[in-house]
């Protein structure tokens, strides 16, 4: 059967081969893509799901195959339901929010021309408001490998695309953590340029200053593959900025928390353990380790949630909010109306600003020609403890991840284990947004340092 010959998991590494060699087509690929969708509906992982019906447009239109010309040649790709497909429903996971784009967001223009497949639109905690992949009216989206746990959000859908082998990358987005915590909890690499690296045209905004697409992979080749399609200016999208990605080099200092971090939740002891092993590796990679204080993030992270950076959120979705009450998630409704609050006047946005700039600059100061290394999340939910307590719960998954936009710092959240997908945790590496090209030298030497998976081909290919 053609299922027989597609792996479980699919890699651009595998599928660039096995279109070489023959051993299958993109049409096999995408209908196999499709046969496993049918068969994983239950997990709630598409918004518009893979069908032959749509897909075979691209199959019609793909170029004749050319080595060097077209990197991504039939690559199929999965992409969060708030960033725009020509002639698909975009709809953040709010149906009475949806629009039919009449283009696609540059990005995804940039892939496609690259000859990657788009394979369907993912679910997400609508609007992208949420770290926990349960708030969305197109159901909760399940976790990869443990079904009764949170896939993690708020690119939940995206994440499971990849872990589940229904597209061998899948883009997201990233205001506070939403490309990072669901590439943990589903045993993926997650990587988020600086903000501006690469366009938002297209992408339904959340808070329009802070917004990165992002993607989810299972390897660093592939994470550097699909930066270099995507990176560039794009003199349409206000927010993008010209930065370049330099030659990957090792950083002289990891930066690590001189405090333990906090873990939670009923798994808190085991992910101690695997942050311990994870520093362990880390002091053994050849760059000087500095324990500091982590205070200045854990401040800065508060201002996202807890001053007037939320009114950014109002701004963008309040009208909307306002106009259709009854058709907004209630807890995503709560979150988007504390934008609107009196006391959050100029004054108060000018103050928080201000304050932010203080953290930007000891920031700055401290990670020069370094990176910082934290836990990805502390802990993980079941989806019934999150229904129970939704606020709280989604407030302790982003305790090491709402910082880093705010900052305007880059990010990449690799596994702590490889092969675990029992219990799967994971870090982020951090670094000023002028020295990404830290962040995958760092990683990869993580990676390759990791004592069951020696040789493992998940830190390239």
């Amino acid at each position: 059967m053609m299922e027989n010959r597609i792996p479980e998991q699919l890699t651009i590494s595998w599928l660039q081969q096995a279109y070489a060699s023959g051993i299958v087509t993109p049409e096999e690929v995408l209908r196999e893509i499709c046969r496993r969708a049918g068969c994983l509906e239950k997990k709630h992982i598409w918004i518009t799901p893979p069908s032959m019906s749509w897909i075979q447009a691209y199959l019609d239109h793909l170029p004749v195959r050319e080595a060097g010309k077209y990197p991504l040649w039939g690559i199929p790709f999965a992409i969060k339901d708030n960033i725009d497909l020509a002639g698909i429903p975009t709809t953040a996971a709010c149906p009475s929010y949806a629009y039919t784009p009449d283009d696609s967001a540059t990005v995804v223009k940039k892939l496609i021309a690259a000859g990657a497949i788009p394979v369907g639109k993912t679910n997400l905690d609508q609007f992208a408001t949420g770290l926990v992949g349960t708030r969305s009216p197109y159901g909760e989206v399940e976790n990869a490998y443990v079904p009764e746990r949170i896939s993690g959000g708020s690119s939940s859908g995206s994440a499971v695309s990849v872990a589940s082998g229904l597209a061998a990358f899948a883009l997201g987005t990233d205001t506070a953590g939403s490309g990072r915590v669901p590439a943990m909890l589903n045993g993926l690499i997650g990587y988020k340029s600086p903000l501006g690296a690469w366009s938002t045209k297209g992408v339904v905004p959340a808070c329009a200053s802070l917004d990165c697409v992002t993607v989810f992979t299972h390897s660093l080749d592939e994470v550097r593959l699909i930066d270099r399609i995507a990176r560039g200016f794009d003199e349409d999208c206000c927010w993008s900025r010209d930065i370049p990605h330099l030659p990957d080099a090792m950083p002289r200092v990891i930066l690590l928390p001189q405090d333990e971090p906090e873990f939670f939740g009923d798994f808190a002891e085991d992910f101690r353990k695997k942050w311990n092993e994870a520093v362990s590796r880390l002091n053994h990679l050849g760059a000087t380790v500095l324990y500091v204080d982590t205070t200045l993030f854990q401040r800065a992270a508060r201002l996202l949630y807890e001053g007037a950076f939320i009114a950014e959120r109002w701004a963008d979705l309040g009208n909307f909010v306002q106009n259709h009450p009854d058709e907004v998630f209630p807890v995503t409704r709560k979150i988007l109306e504390s934008g609107g609050r009196a006391e959050y006047t100029a004054a108060r946005l000018f103050a928080d600003w201000h304050e932010l700039q203080t953290y930007r600059h000891q920031s700055a100061a401290m990670m020069e020609h370094a990176v910082l290394v934290l836990p990805t999340a502390g802990g993980t939910y079941t989806r019934e403890q999150v229904r129970k307590d939704p606020v709280r719960t989604n407030s302790k998954m982003g305790l090491y991840t709402n910082h880093c936009n705010l900052l305007d710092l880059a990010a990449i959240a690799v596994p702590q284990d490889s092969v675990d997908r029992k219990d799967p945790f994971g870090i982020t590496f951090f670094s000023l947004h002028h020295e990404e090209h830290l962040l995958c030298a760092a990683a990869e030497a993580f990676l390759k340092a990791e004592p069951a998976a020696e040789g493992n081909h998940i830190g390239g290919e």
